[in-house]
C-alpha cells in the first residue's frame, strides 16, 4: 500500500512540478525580477497566513480522520474554516505592516483563504487514503494556476495580477472536488468542541505556521535589506530546488503519515517501528542523490530554465539550497511523525521555533555580507539545527528508528552516481540542454543499479513483484 500510494502521489506532484517548471520559465522571461519578486513575496505571505488560518483543522482530520475505523469529523470542520475565514482581515493588515503594498496584500490575502479551503479538502482526502482523487483535484488545480497565468500575462506584467489568477485557480480546484471531499457532510456546530480543537490544534498551528515562515522568511530579509528584485533572482532559483526536490517526499510522507497513525492504533508500538524502519530507507533513498544530482548540473538547470536576469544568483544558489532541503525533509516528513504519534505537539513548536531563530539571526548577517547568497547559507545552517534538534527530541517523544546501515548503502550509491555524472561532465563538456540530455539519465541509471547491486529498499524484491504483476496482467 505505501508503494502504490506513495506512486500515485508522486504523479500527481510530477506533473503539478512539470507545469510550475513551464511557469517559472515563463515568468523570469516576461516578468522584471522586480515584478516576479511582488509575486513571490505574495505567494510566501499567503502560505505563511494559509497555515496560520486552517492548520488547527488537520491535526484532527490526521489524528481521527485517519483512523479508518468510520470516524467523520467534516461536520465540524466546516464552521472551523468558516471561524478560520475571518482572519483573512487581519491577514491584510499583517501583510501591510510588513511592506508588502495594498494591491498585493489584498491579493495576498485572498490568496491564503483559496489555499486554505483547498488543502483542507485535500488533508480530508488523504486521510481516507484516497489517493487518485487528491491526484486529480492537484493536476486540475495546477493546469488553472498555469492556464489563468499565462492568460493573465497576455494582459498585464504586474505580480498583483499572477497572484489574483492563482487565486481564482485555487478557487476553482476547490470547488470542482467539493462533492469528493465533503459530500454527504452535516454540519454540526459545537461551539465547545471547537475551542477544544483550537487548543489541540494551537502548539502544532503555531508550529507549522513558524515552520512556513521558516521556509520563506530568508525572501522577507532580502527584500528588505537589498530589494524585492533581489528577492525574486533568489527565490527563482531557491524554490526551483524546493518544488524539485520536495515532491517526491511529500508524496512518500502523504502515504506513509496516515498509514502510520492506522498502524499504531491497531498494530501497536513494535509494527509502527517496522512501518517507519521501511520508510526511513524509502524516503532517504529518493532523496539523496535527487539532491546531490540537482547540486552536481545545478549550471546548467539554471541556464536552460530561468531568464538571463535570474541566471547568475541561481548557480551560486541551487547547489547549498539542495543539500538544505535533505536536512528539512528528513526533519519535517520523517521526525516529525514521532510528536505526531507521541501527542507531544508543544514538541513541534519547540523545534520550529528554535530553527526560524537561528534562520532569521544567521541570514540577516550574512546576507549583509555576502549579499542574495547569504540567505542560501542561512537556509543550510537553520535546516541542519532544526534536523538535529528534532532528532534530539524524539527520544522524549515517539522514538523513531534510524537504521545506520542502510543509510550507509544510500550513501555508497548516491556517491557512485555523482561520480559518474561529474566524470561525464569533465570529459564531454557539452552544452546546457545536451548536458540535462545525457547526465540526468546516466545519473538515475547508474544510481537505480547500485540499488540493485545493495538492495536498497528492497529493491530487487520489489522489482520481482512488480514483474510478476505485469506477467500476469500480460496473461490474463
Amino acid at each position: 500500500m505505501l508503494i502504490g500510494q506513495t506512486a500515485i502521489n508522486f504523479a500527481a506532484n510530477v506533473f503539478s512540478a512539470a507545469f510550475g517548471l513551464i511557469n517559472v520559465m515563463l515568468f523570469t522571461r516576461l516578468f522584471a525580477p522586480a515584478e516576479f519578486g511582488t509575486y513571490v513575496l505574495g505567494t510566501g505571505f499567503a502560505a505563511i497566513t494559509s497555515t496560520a488560518m486552517t492548520s488547527w483543522l488537520h491535526l484532527p482530520i490526521l489524528r481521527e480522520q485517519a483512523r479508518g475505523d468510520g470516524t467523520d469529523i467534516r461536520g465540524i470542520i466546516v464552521p472551523g474554516l468558516v471561524l478560520a475565514s475571518l482572519l483573512a482581515p487581519v491577514a491584510y493588515l499583517g501583510a501591510i505592516l510588513i511592506g508588502i503594498p495594498s494591491g498585493p496584500a489584498l491579493a495576498a490575502a485572498g490568496l491564503a483563504l483559496a489555499v486554505g479551503f483547498f488543502e483542507t479538502g485535500q488533508e480530508l482526502l488523504r486521510a481516507r487514503l484516497q489517493a487518485f482523487t487528491v491526484m486529480k483535484a492537484t493536476i486540475v488545480r495546477t493546469v488553472m494556476v498555469s492556464v489563468l497565468g499565462v492568460a493573465v500575462v497576455m494582459v498585464s506584467h504586474a505580480g498583483v495580477v499572477l497572484l489574483l489568477s492563482s487565486t481564482l485557480a485555487y478557487l476553482l480546484a476547490a470547488c470542482a472536488f467539493t462533492r469528493a471531499a465533503w459530500g454527504g457532510t452535516v454540519v454540526c456546530y459545537d461551539g465547545k468542541r471547537l475551542i477544544a480543537l483550537i487548543k489541540a490544534g494551537m502548539p502544532l498551528t503555531v508550529s507549522l505556521t513558524l515552520s512556513a515562515l521558516s521556509c520563506v522568511i530568508d525572501r522577507f530579509i532580502i527584500s528588505h535589506l537589498i530589494g524585492a528584485g533581489a528577492a525574486g533572482q533568489y527565490i527563482a532559483g531557491a524554490d526551483l530546488v524546493r518544488q524539485t526536490l520536495i515532491i517526491p517526499a511529500v508524496s512518500a510522507a502523504a502515504a506513509f503519515f496516515p498509514l502510520a497513525v492506522q498502524i499504531h492504533a491497531n498494530h501497536g508500538h513494535d509494527a509502527v517501528r517496522s512501518h517507519l524502519d521501511e520508510c526511513f530507507e524509502f524516503l532517504l533513498a529518493i532523496v539523496m542523490p535527487a539532491s546531490v544530482g540537482f547540486a552536481i548540473v545545478s549550471g546548467h538547470i539554471a541556464n536552460v530554465v530561468l531568464g538571463p536576469d535570474f541566471r547568475s544568483v541561481a548557480v551560486a544558489v541551487i547547489p547549498i539550497v539542495s543539500v538544505a532541503v535533505v536536512f528539512q525533509i528528513m526533519s519535517q516528513q520523517y521526525l516529525h511523525i514521532s510528536f505526531l504519534l507521541s501527542q507531544r505537539n508543544t514538541f513541534y513548536l519547540w523545534n520550529t521555533g528554535s530553527a526560524l531563530a537561528v534562520n532569521l539571526v544567521v541570514s540577516y548577517l550574512l546576507i549583509q555580507q555576502l549579499g542574495a547568497v547569504g540567505a542560501a547559507w542561512g537556509r543550510l545552517a537553520a535546516e541542519v539545527f532544526g534536523f538535529l534538534g528534532a532528532l534530539f527530541l524524539t527520544r522524549w517523544a515517539f522514538p523513531m528508528p534510524v537504521p545506520y546501515l542502510r543509510l550507509t548503502r544510500i550513501l555508497i550509491a548516491t556517491a557512485v552516481m555523482a561520480i559518474v555524472v561529474r566524470s561525464l561532465e569533465l570529459a564531454l563538456n557539452p552544452s546546457d540542454k545536451d548536458a540535462l540530455a545525457m547526465l540526468l539519465p546516466s545519473g538515475i541509471v547508474s544510481y537505480l543499479a547500485m540499488c540493485w547491486l545493495l538492495d536498497i529498499a528492497k529493491s530487487r524484491h520489489r522489482l520481482n513483484r512488480g514483474l510478476l504483476i505485469m506477467r500476469n496482467a500480460l496473461a490474463r
